[in-house]
């Protein structure tokens, strides 16, 4: 078999599936179920770390790889991933990280060994590693909003692992409420490019929510009108900015760093919130065509407002869980700062 993308990249997301499956079937035996959950996971992430990388080094000239992973069984919704560079340098993320923590949490996870279901951790952890992988990789925003969907939904059950403590209950409910409110926002702003991506198709078929029917208007800005086109960019801007938790967005993230299992919460701060920045990214500066100036300067605020604030917050923690939450929110105010430079 040749080691290509092409193939690298279905063998990835099987792996997670297996895991996924490994720690459901020994849910009663805990050693097995470490040992299998993980040990898929840590194989799947080292597939896609292998992938992505070769897409990357193909060069700029090489073609986008596109695949379709299940067959249409529902009109309108086709489950197909699209690697170009953007996903691939995401997914190199995603991947280099989940390989690490993957690795580790076969060590991490016998401390849950008696008291705890392992099973349980290692299938919700193999879930949103290919939920995430997903994410940065989906080629249309019907599938895109299923698997972002399953993302939020798979954090906040491992957030809620040890849910028998009131602490970790308050900050699951706080994430998930959170979360909802940035995916009603995203919905609203892929509507309105679905909107305008049929009245220049002349259909609304699926073509109109691919991503390439999406990036096909900008080269014509007058697909919407100003003020349509500002409120498009104010959605996006809210629920992606959730995800990444940017202030004041940003109240889940010290909140639910400190009480997720540690392995956890190093894939919320290092890839989770990143997932955020994937969107802001590759809406502003692929769908929604030439930016006003104060679209740049109101994201570069923001930007600069989180990175402050977020240092300041973490100079005032002691637990170290909540200083890594207030230094993540810096980072991505720092990043923040160069996309809004960037617009």
């Amino acid at each position: 078999m040749d080691i290509t993308p092409t193939t690298l990249l279905p063998l990835t997301l099987m792996g997670y599936v297996l895991g996924c499956a490994a720690g459901l079937l020994f849910l009663r035996h805990e050693k097995l179920a470490n040992l299998c959950s993980f040990g898929c996971a840590t194989l799947a992430a080292l597939c896609g770390t292998v992938a992505c990388v070769m897409s990357l080094t193909a060069g700029p000239a090489a073609a986008p790889i596109q695949l379709q992973l299940l067959p249409t069984l529902i009109p309108y919704v086709q489950f197909t991933v699209r690697l170009d560079p953007l996903s691939a340098f995401f997914g190199l993320i995603v991947s280099l990280l989940g390989f690490a923590l993957s690795l580790y949490s076969l060590g991490y996870a016998r401390g849950f060994y008696g008291r705890k279901n392992v099973g349980v951790l290692g299938a919700f952890f193999n879930l949103l590693l290919l939920a995430t992988t997903l994410v940065v990789m989906a080629d249309n925003a019907f599938f895109f909003l299923m698997v972002w969907e399953i993302m939020a939904l798979s954090a906040y059950c491992l957030v809620s692992f040890e849910h028998e403590k009131p602490e970790t209950r308050s900050a699951g409910v706080l994430y998930f409420v959170m979360s909802h409110i940035g995916t009603g926002c995203i919905m609203l702003g892929f509507l309105l490019l679905f909107q305008a991506s049929g009245r220049v198709l002349g259909n609304y078929g699926p073509d109109a929510y691919s991503f390439a029917g999406f990036h096909a208007l900008t080269g014509n800005v007058s697909w919407l009108s100003s003020g349509s086109r500002d409120a498009a960019f104010l959605l996006f801007l809210i629920g992606f900015g959730v995800k990444a938790g940017i202030v004041p967005l940003h109240t889940w993230l010290p909140a639910a760093h400190p009480v997720a299992p540690s392995n956890v919460s190093a894939f919320m701060s290092g890839v989770l919130i990143k997932t955020g920045i994937y969107g802001l990214t590759r809406v502003f500066f692929f769908f929604l065509g030439t930016p006003p100036m104060w679209w740049g300067v109101t994201v570069l605020t923001i930007g600069t407002v989180s990175a402050v604030l977020g240092v300041l917050y973490a100079l005032m923690e002691h637990d170290l869980k909540r200083l890594l939450a207030y230094h993540s929110i810096e980072n991505i105010g720092i990043i923040l700062m160069g996309l809004g430079a960037g617009l």
